[in-house]
């Protein structure tokens, strides 16, 4: 399975909260809802659609998994939200227990077999794992070497700082530029694939 990421980033690296305002208030974080203005259903709209098509299955951090899972179902009768819904998930924590809320298809990860367990699914047969938001699950991705294409959808906006998907670790990590489309309000979905080794 390849593993894909696709995210919702600001000019200045930011991916936290783009959908609302109260979805990360994580260091008194202000401007939840970010992405709106920017969003337009042709460029921005299809390439969710289409990396939810590609994909076989969801891979999530625990919070954007509650944030997910408290959303989706009660969107049901939607092409898109049936997707959501009926797709296999991922879920990646050491907290969440039999009391957290139910979403269709869901299977946890503990938290400390993350990588191992992610190994194994990427070395599977199958379509595409595709991540959404899960900033700290991403950065451990990147940092493992086990994302196999990065759509970044780069508004045009600079928020000032908040949650990032890169690795600080000082490691140069190579990416080939594979397709950029422009949407009307002045997003870029830009997809990246790690840079063949020369």
């Amino acid at each position: 399975m390849r593993i894909v990421v696709s995210e919702f980033m600001s000019l200045d690296g930011v991916v936290q909260a783009p959908g609302g305002p109260g979805e990360d208030t994580d260091g008194g974080f202000a401007h939840g809802g970010w992405s709106h203005p920017f969003f337009d259903p042709e460029v921005v709209g299809g390439a969710f659609a289409g990396a939810l098509d590609a994909a076989e299955a969801l891979l999530f951090g625990r919070r954007t998994w509650q944030t997910m899972a408290a959303a989706w179902p009660e969107r049901a009768g939607d092409p898109f939200a049936d997707r959501m819904n009926s797709i296999r998930k991922y879920v990646v924590s050491s907290t969440l227990d039999d009391s957290a809320p139910a979403w269709d298809n869901t299977t946890r990860i503990p938290g400390d077999e993350a990588v191992a367990r992610i190994r194994e699914l990427r070395a599977a047969e199958g379509g595409d794992l595709l991540v959404m938001g899960s900033p700290t699950l991403v950065r451990t991705l990147l940092a493992e070497g086990l994302v196999d294409e990065l759509r970044l959808i780069v508004m045009p906006v600079l928020l000032g700082g908040g949650k990032s998907i890169f690795p600080a670790d000082g490691v140069l990590r190579t990416l080939e530029l594979v397709s950029t489309v422009t949407g009307a309000a002045g997003a870029q979905v830009c997809t990246y694939r790690p840079a063949a080794a020369s």
